[in-house]
């Protein structure tokens, strides 16, 4: 796992950062509730070399155009430094619930500490938080923080070894690493994007209905009752703790009819399956019955997903040697 700071580096240099998946509690976590997340090996890596003008992928207005950079920018490059040429690459599918803009967020801010002589995993965990945030306007450290640390991290559960504090001002999540039980994973992007912000908004105003107290409660239960099933490695707990956490998805809305297709099409091989991420198109995640995860994928190729076998991946964010042509 990636415990250790990150150490100072002059340029050029490279960073990597893994994406995620939100196994428990997407959206109840926002207002303060448990959640589980999972790093997946499917990672973006930054390139920064010294340059005439700052650019993007070789573009200079793409500086400003790409709000997760510019906000890395405003919140940690030092006024009257030089400039930078930035080259971004990614296994990671944009806008499909799947951490991209984490680990975007996490591998900029890596790059961004080690040129300024190195920091904490604290620290690290805050300001990639910082700059996730203050691109989207809402959202919660738990995909930043998993893409800092690798691995399993749980968020307001109270097991775990502490790992960190992260704070907006108003609201503090704790961020707990928990056993990993090392199991396959399948997910599967919908082909249909979604919107953080927008779906995050969406389910505020569902959850400030009189009932939302107590699907906010619910998904406590069951985020709990899950976070426990994965530390006891019991697997058909942990299925059905999700396809329970998937209906209570279903209850405030941010489902979708491809979703759908793709859940229904694994279950016949699945412990459990449900949406990850803000939902409203973006991706699945599926815990296959032992040896069927070559059949999970197949299934959900037929039915129009484009999935990938995934494990948790035990390195976070970290440098990591730049190309040889830098």
């Amino acid at each position: 796992m990636s415990d250790d700071p990150i150490p100072a580096a002059a340029m050029p240099l490279s960073a990597r950062a893994p994406g995620k998946c939100i196994v428990f509690g997407e959206h109840s976590v926002v207002h303060g509730r448990p959640e589980l997340v999972l790093a997946i090996d499917l990672h973006t890596q930054v390139l920064a070399r010294p340059a005439e003008q700052m650019t993007l992928n070789g573009e200079p207005s793409a500086v400003r155009e790409n709000a997760y950079l510019r906000r890395a920018l405003e919140e940690l490059w030092p006024p009257g430094a030089p400039p930078v040429d930035w080259r971004t690459v990614s296994t990671i599918p944009r806008s499909a619930g799947l951490g991209s803009s984490a680990a975007l967020s996490s591998a900029l801010a890596t790059t961004i500490l080690a040129t300024r002589g190195g920091a904490d995993r604290s620290v690290l965990a805050e300001q990639s938080f910082r700059i996730e945030r203050g691109a989207q306007g809402v959202g919660s450290p738990g995909d930043t923080s998993a893409s800092v640390a690798g691995g399993l991290v749980a968020v307001n559960a109270g097991e775990g070894t502490l790992l960190w504090e992260v704070t907006d001002g108003t609201q503090r999540w704790t961020v707990r690493r928990i056993a990993d039980p090392g199991w396959v994973w399948v997910v599967a992007y919908s082909g249909v994007p979604r919107s953080t912000g927008e779906t995050v908004r969406a389910v505020g105003r569902r959850l400030a209905e009189p009932d939302g107290r107590a699907l906010l409660d619910r998904f406590e239960e069951v985020a709990r009752a899950g976070i426990d099933a994965v530390r006891a490695e019991d697997r058909d707990e942990v299925g059905r703790r999700m396809d329970e956490n998937q209906s209570l998805l279903r209850t405030v809305g941010v489902s979708h009819e491809r979703l759908e297709k793709l859940l229904e099409a694994a279950a016949p091989v699945a412990a459990g399956a449900k949406l990850t991420g803000a939902g409203a198109g973006g991706s699945v995640i599926v815990l296959p019955r032992p040896g069927k995860e070559v059949d999970v994928l197949h299934r959900l190729r037929r039915a129009g997903g484009q999935p990938y076998v995934v494990r948790s991946s035990p390195t976070g964010a970290s440098l990591v040697a730049p190309p040889t042509d830098a």
